[in-house]
């Protein structure tokens, strides 16, 4: 299993006990569908730098989950056909060790010259 990190951006006419429904919705899709809910937080209301479908503000809502490949297209399809969700974003989270940066190696001809310079 993957672990994903996905952030929404909600309309902003909706209630709290609204928002509070749609991730509770967006929670047992994941259960659903074999994942694990790792993580969420509802960033509340914010302006949106660029106006989306007449909308100045949005709610923001992080998720943090593990799943597999079905759960991401499953979620994918349920954002884009949700007249609640004015974007999402979804990206895989890496593990860190692959996120560090292995060292160059030298190329030999580099190496010899390197030397007599000094």
């Amino acid at each position: 299993m993957q672990i994903y990190e996905t952030v929404l951006i909600l309309k902003p006419v909706l209630a709290d006990p609204e928002v509070a429904e749609f991730v509770e919705k967006t929670k047992l899709t994941i259960t659903g569908e074999a994942g694990e809910l790792v993580n969420h937080e509802i960033w509340g209301r914010r302006k949106l730098t660029h106006i989306i479908g007449k909308a100045r503000e949005g709610i923001y809502v992080y998720l943090k989950y593990k799943g597999g490949p079905a759960l991401l297209k499953k979620m994918a399809h349920n954002f884009g056909v949700s007249d609640t969700v004015l974007r999402e974003m979804t990206v895989l989270v890496r593990d860190r060790k692959m996120r560090e940066k292995k060292p160059k190696k030298i190329k030999p001809a580099v190496a010899a010259a390197a030397p007599a310079q000094a």
